[in-house]
Protein backbone atom coordinates (compact mmCIF):
# COMPACT_ATOMS: atom_id res chain seq x y z
CA UNK A 1 0.00 0.00 0.00
CA UNK A 2 1.78 3.03 -1.47
CA UNK A 3 0.04 5.67 1.63
CA UNK A 4 2.45 4.57 4.26
CA UNK A 5 5.41 6.27 3.55
CA UNK A 6 8.63 5.69 5.78
CA UNK A 7 11.21 7.37 3.78
CA UNK A 8 11.87 10.50 6.58
CA UNK A 9 12.52 7.79 9.24
CA UNK A 10 14.76 5.87 7.08
CA UNK A 11 16.80 8.94 6.03
CA UNK A 12 17.79 9.47 9.26
CA UNK A 13 18.40 5.50 10.10
CA UNK A 14 22.09 4.78 11.47
CA UNK A 15 23.43 1.43 10.15
CA UNK A 16 20.24 0.43 8.80
CA UNK A 17 18.78 0.19 11.79
CA UNK A 18 15.86 2.33 13.95
CA UNK A 19 16.79 2.38 17.70
CA UNK A 20 13.58 2.96 19.97
CA UNK A 21 14.93 5.88 21.51
CA UNK A 22 14.35 7.46 24.56
CA UNK A 23 10.72 6.86 25.92
CA UNK A 24 7.81 8.82 25.36
CA UNK A 25 4.36 9.46 25.81
CA UNK A 26 2.54 7.26 22.55
CA UNK A 27 0.61 10.06 20.75
CA UNK A 28 -3.22 9.89 20.09
CA UNK A 29 -4.19 8.69 16.88
CA UNK A 30 -4.70 11.53 14.64
CA UNK A 31 -8.00 12.48 12.40
CA UNK A 32 -5.05 11.75 9.52
CA UNK A 33 -4.03 8.12 10.67
CA UNK A 34 -7.92 7.32 10.81
CA UNK A 35 -8.38 8.34 7.09
CA UNK A 36 -4.97 6.37 6.38
CA UNK A 37 -6.90 3.50 8.34
CA UNK A 38 -9.98 3.33 6.60
CA UNK A 39 -8.30 3.89 3.31
CA UNK A 40 -5.88 0.54 3.72
CA UNK A 41 -9.05 -1.19 6.02
CA UNK A 42 -11.57 -1.51 3.06
CA UNK A 43 -12.16 -4.67 3.00
CA UNK A 44 -14.73 -5.04 5.44
CA UNK A 45 -15.46 -9.50 6.95
CA UNK A 46 -18.89 -10.34 7.55
CA UNK A 47 -18.66 -11.30 10.92
CA UNK A 48 -15.39 -10.55 13.38
CA UNK A 49 -15.57 -13.71 15.79
CA UNK A 50 -11.81 -15.38 16.25
CA UNK A 51 -10.54 -17.19 14.11
CA UNK A 52 -8.80 -20.89 14.98
CA UNK A 53 -6.68 -22.68 12.47
CA UNK A 54 -4.90 -25.78 12.27
CA UNK A 55 -4.56 -25.70 16.48
CA UNK A 56 -3.18 -22.53 16.13
CA UNK A 57 -4.32 -19.91 18.60
CA UNK A 58 -7.32 -17.97 18.62
CA UNK A 59 -6.47 -15.13 16.05
CA UNK A 60 -9.26 -12.10 16.49
CA UNK A 61 -9.92 -11.36 12.67
CA UNK A 62 -8.98 -7.79 13.33
CA UNK A 63 -5.19 -8.63 14.41
CA UNK A 64 -5.01 -10.63 10.99
CA UNK A 65 -5.93 -7.71 9.57
CA UNK A 66 -3.72 -5.55 11.48
CA UNK A 67 -0.91 -7.88 10.55
CA UNK A 68 -1.41 -7.26 6.79
CA UNK A 69 -0.49 -3.56 7.33
CA UNK A 70 2.15 -4.53 9.47
CA UNK A 71 3.81 -6.69 6.18
CA UNK A 72 3.57 -3.67 3.94
CA UNK A 73 5.33 -1.65 6.41
CA UNK A 74 8.06 -4.06 7.02
CA UNK A 75 8.44 -4.20 2.89
CA UNK A 76 8.95 -0.33 2.68
CA UNK A 77 11.61 -0.79 5.11
CA UNK A 78 13.20 -3.03 3.72
CA UNK A 79 12.67 -1.15 0.17
CA UNK A 80 14.39 1.65 2.26
CA UNK A 81 17.13 -0.72 3.33
CA UNK A 82 16.14 -0.97 7.10
CA UNK A 83 17.42 -3.82 9.01
CA UNK A 84 15.66 -3.48 12.10
CA UNK A 85 12.89 -1.30 13.82
CA UNK A 86 11.47 -0.84 16.81
CA UNK A 87 7.48 -1.44 18.02
CA UNK A 88 7.54 2.73 18.28
CA UNK A 89 8.36 2.82 14.43
CA UNK A 90 6.77 0.28 12.87
CA UNK A 91 3.36 1.35 14.88
CA UNK A 92 3.32 4.38 13.99
CA UNK A 93 4.04 3.78 10.20
CA UNK A 94 0.90 1.33 10.36
CA UNK A 95 -1.55 3.79 12.47
CA UNK A 96 -1.70 1.68 15.41
CA UNK A 97 -0.49 2.01 19.28
CA UNK A 98 2.67 0.22 19.83
CA UNK A 99 1.30 -1.42 22.78
CA UNK A 100 -1.54 -2.83 20.03
CA UNK A 101 1.38 -4.05 17.46
CA UNK A 102 2.98 -5.85 20.64
CA UNK A 103 0.07 -7.49 21.46
CA UNK A 104 -0.77 -9.08 17.66
CA UNK A 105 2.60 -10.05 17.17
CA UNK A 106 2.47 -12.21 20.73
CA UNK A 107 -0.05 -14.26 19.18
CA UNK A 108 2.75 -15.84 17.54
CA UNK A 109 5.53 -15.70 19.63
CA UNK A 110 8.36 -13.72 20.86
CA UNK A 111 9.26 -11.16 19.03
CA UNK A 112 12.14 -8.40 18.73
CA UNK A 113 15.14 -7.29 21.25
CA UNK A 114 14.95 -5.41 24.11
CA UNK A 115 16.74 -1.95 23.13
CA UNK A 116 17.38 -3.28 19.20
CA UNK A 117 13.63 -3.83 18.28
CA UNK A 118 12.69 -6.00 15.41
CA UNK A 119 14.61 -7.74 12.74
CA UNK A 120 12.84 -6.38 9.48
CA UNK A 121 13.05 -9.45 7.43
CA UNK A 122 12.76 -12.32 10.19
CA UNK A 123 9.47 -10.42 11.29
CA UNK A 124 8.36 -9.98 7.41
CA UNK A 125 9.03 -13.73 7.08
CA UNK A 126 6.69 -14.93 9.77
CA UNK A 127 3.84 -12.89 8.53
CA UNK A 128 4.36 -13.77 5.44
CA UNK A 129 4.31 -17.55 6.71
CA UNK A 130 0.95 -16.70 9.34
CA UNK A 131 -0.98 -15.42 6.46
CA UNK A 132 0.14 -18.23 3.91
CA UNK A 133 1.26 -15.41 1.62
CA UNK A 134 5.07 -16.68 1.28
CA UNK A 135 4.19 -18.72 -1.99
CA UNK A 136 1.35 -18.08 -4.66
CA UNK A 137 -2.09 -18.87 -3.68
CA UNK A 138 -4.33 -19.67 -6.51
CA UNK A 139 -7.46 -17.35 -7.24
CA UNK A 140 -10.28 -17.67 -9.80
CA UNK A 141 -12.73 -14.59 -10.49
CA UNK A 142 -16.28 -14.50 -11.16
CA UNK A 143 -18.30 -11.70 -13.11
CA UNK A 144 -16.08 -10.40 -16.06
CA UNK A 145 -17.64 -6.88 -16.40
CA UNK A 146 -15.67 -3.00 -16.26
CA UNK A 147 -14.45 -3.82 -12.90
CA UNK A 148 -13.79 -7.45 -13.07
CA UNK A 149 -11.84 -6.92 -15.69
CA UNK A 150 -9.65 -4.68 -14.20
CA UNK A 151 -9.33 -6.63 -11.61
CA UNK A 152 -8.16 -9.21 -14.07
CA UNK A 153 -5.57 -6.99 -15.26
CA UNK A 154 -4.24 -5.47 -12.01
CA UNK A 155 -0.61 -6.86 -11.60
CA UNK A 156 0.06 -6.27 -7.91
CA UNK A 157 -1.48 -9.87 -6.82
CA UNK A 158 1.28 -11.58 -7.67
CA UNK A 159 3.44 -8.93 -5.75
CA UNK A 160 1.22 -9.25 -2.81
CA UNK A 161 1.18 -13.67 -2.99
CA UNK A 162 -1.89 -14.72 -5.28
CA UNK A 163 -2.62 -15.05 -8.67
CA UNK A 164 -6.03 -15.24 -10.32
CA UNK A 165 -5.32 -18.60 -12.82
CA UNK A 166 -8.92 -18.06 -14.43
CA UNK A 167 -12.12 -15.98 -14.57
CA UNK A 168 -15.54 -17.04 -15.16
CA UNK A 169 -18.48 -15.38 -16.94
CA UNK A 170 -21.92 -16.01 -17.62
CA UNK A 171 -21.11 -14.91 -21.12
CA UNK A 172 -17.62 -16.08 -21.56
CA UNK A 173 -17.63 -15.27 -24.98
CA UNK A 174 -18.60 -11.71 -24.95
CA UNK A 175 -16.11 -9.17 -26.22
CA UNK A 176 -14.40 -7.33 -24.37
CA UNK A 177 -12.09 -4.15 -24.37
CA UNK A 178 -9.32 -5.50 -23.27
CA UNK A 179 -7.75 -8.82 -23.47
CA UNK A 180 -7.08 -10.32 -20.45
CA UNK A 181 -4.15 -13.60 -19.54
CA UNK A 182 -6.45 -15.53 -17.99
CA UNK A 183 -8.79 -17.79 -19.80
CA UNK A 184 -12.17 -16.90 -19.46
CA UNK A 185 -14.77 -20.18 -18.97
CA UNK A 186 -18.47 -20.27 -18.84
CA UNK A 187 -19.83 -20.67 -15.29
CA UNK A 188 -20.61 -24.54 -16.37
CA UNK A 189 -17.38 -25.37 -15.74
CA UNK A 190 -17.07 -23.48 -12.35
CA UNK A 191 -16.90 -26.50 -10.31
CA UNK A 192 -15.19 -28.73 -11.88
CA UNK A 193 -12.26 -26.38 -12.31
CA UNK A 194 -12.42 -25.65 -8.56
CA UNK A 195 -12.07 -28.71 -7.04
CA UNK A 196 -9.39 -30.09 -10.48
CA UNK A 197 -6.95 -27.25 -9.20
CA UNK A 198 -8.00 -27.40 -5.40
CA UNK A 199 -8.90 -23.22 -5.58
CA UNK A 200 -10.00 -22.53 -1.96
CA UNK A 201 -10.53 -18.60 -2.79
CA UNK A 202 -12.63 -16.28 -5.23
CA UNK A 203 -12.77 -12.59 -6.37
CA UNK A 204 -16.89 -12.05 -7.44
CA UNK A 205 -17.50 -8.90 -9.31
CA UNK A 206 -21.24 -9.98 -10.27
CA UNK A 207 -24.39 -8.17 -10.06
CA UNK A 208 -26.31 -7.93 -6.88
CA UNK A 209 -29.12 -9.95 -8.51
CA UNK A 210 -26.99 -13.38 -8.64
CA UNK A 211 -24.26 -12.75 -6.14
CA UNK A 212 -25.97 -15.13 -3.37
CA UNK A 213 -26.80 -17.59 -6.08
CA UNK A 214 -23.46 -17.78 -7.23
CA UNK A 215 -21.57 -17.66 -3.79
CA UNK A 216 -23.92 -20.94 -3.17
CA UNK A 217 -21.93 -22.56 -6.04
CA UNK A 218 -18.69 -21.43 -5.04
CA UNK A 219 -19.29 -22.66 -1.74
CA UNK A 220 -20.73 -25.93 -2.72
CA UNK A 221 -17.63 -26.51 -5.16
CA UNK A 222 -15.19 -26.24 -2.16
CA UNK A 223 -14.05 -22.40 -1.64
CA UNK A 224 -13.82 -21.48 1.56
CA UNK A 225 -12.69 -17.78 1.18
CA UNK A 226 -14.58 -14.96 -0.89
CA UNK A 227 -13.65 -11.14 -1.80
CA UNK A 228 -17.44 -9.68 -2.68
CA UNK A 229 -16.98 -6.23 -5.14
CA UNK A 230 -21.26 -7.28 -5.17
CA UNK A 231 -22.89 -4.30 -2.57
CA UNK A 232 -24.79 -7.10 -0.83
CA UNK A 233 -24.03 -9.01 2.49
CA UNK A 234 -23.49 -13.00 1.04
CA UNK A 235 -24.89 -15.49 3.61
CA UNK A 236 -22.35 -18.42 3.87
CA UNK A 237 -21.47 -20.99 6.07
CA UNK A 238 -19.61 -20.27 8.82
CA UNK A 239 -16.42 -22.22 7.91
CA UNK A 240 -16.56 -19.45 5.24
CA UNK A 241 -14.87 -16.20 5.33
CA UNK A 242 -16.13 -13.79 2.97
CA UNK A 243 -14.78 -10.05 2.87
CA UNK A 244 -17.35 -7.21 0.88
CA UNK A 245 -15.85 -4.66 -0.05
CA UNK A 246 -18.48 -1.97 -0.68
CA UNK A 247 -16.99 1.58 -2.60
CA UNK A 248 -20.07 3.94 -1.66
CA UNK A 249 -19.61 2.81 1.93
CA UNK A 250 -15.83 3.89 1.57
CA UNK A 251 -16.07 6.66 0.32
CA UNK A 252 -19.11 7.41 2.92
CA UNK A 253 -16.26 6.75 5.58
CA UNK A 254 -13.84 9.15 4.00
CA UNK A 255 -16.58 11.61 3.78
CA UNK A 256 -17.08 11.55 7.27
CA UNK A 257 -13.50 12.38 8.07
CA UNK A 258 -12.34 14.60 5.16
CA UNK A 259 -15.16 17.28 6.86
CA UNK A 260 -14.05 20.42 8.42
Amino acid sequence: MSQISVGRESSRAKHHSVSQGSARQEPRPTKQNQLFGYLLFNIRPINLAPLKKNGRPTIPRKTVYRLSLYLRCLGRLRENGIGTVSSEMLARAAGVKSTQLRKDLAYFGTFGTRGLGYDVSALSTKIADELGTSRLQPVILVGVGNLGLALLSYRGFEKEGFEIVAAFDADPRRKRDKKTMQPIYGMDGLPEFIRKQNIKMAILSVPAAVAQEVTNQLVQAGIVGILNFAPIVLSVPEEVMANNVNLAIELENLSYFTQE
